[in-house]
């Protein structure tokens, strides 16, 4: 069973909605670049990711456009088959009810998911320390289960986030 997800984790067709028109845009989850930092400040990401320099950064566009619509920062803690979510942001015109697109948080963590489900195949975990205001979205939204100052998700429900947010079944 395992196989199967490993091998269609290699071709993920996810993609973004934008909220106002309905209509669905490809996105690709890259590395960030050294030279994308001049371009990650506090006001519009909130946070500054220039202190994540050092950690394995992602960001997320649009498929063939330059403008980074969120960002993950992970850190891989392999003697508890598990990955940590460090940071993880929307820009700002992407936040609340006002946002552009929407999915860009659940496609971030399916994409950390997918990592975690390629490395440690059934006992792969997934984990983030949110802020309070947003702890209770994140068990909603994406079904993550309290394990003492974390939110954690563990296989099966990294498999059904995965089948959510990756339409390429």
């Amino acid at each position: 069973m395992f196989s199967f997800y490993v091998n269609f984790l290699n071709f993920a067709l996810m993609n973004i909605k934008e909220v106002s028109t309905g209509r669905i845009y490809p996105i690709e989850i890259i590395p960030v670049e050294k030279a994308d930092y001049k371009f990650l400040i506090k006001s519009r990401y909130f946070f500054n990711w220039k202190n994540e320099q050092n950690q394995e950064v992602y960001k997320l566009v649009i498929e063939g456009e330059g403008t980074i619509l969120g960002l993950v920062s992970l850190e891989r803690i392999p003697s508890e088959w598990r990955i940590h979510i460090r940071l993880l942001s929307v820009s700002k015109e992407n936040k609340g009810r006002e946002k552009k697109f929407e999915k860009i948080v659940g496609n971030l963590i399916t994409y950390v998911a997918k990592i975690a489900v390629a490395e440690y195949g059934e006992l792969a975990c997934i984990s983030l320390k949110p802020k309070t205001t947003i702890a209770q979205h994140y068990i909603e939204q994406y079904k993550m289960n309290v394990t003492g100052v974390t939110l954690s998700l563990e296989v099966p429900e990294i498999l059904d986030l995965i089948n959510e947010y990756d339409k390429n079944h």
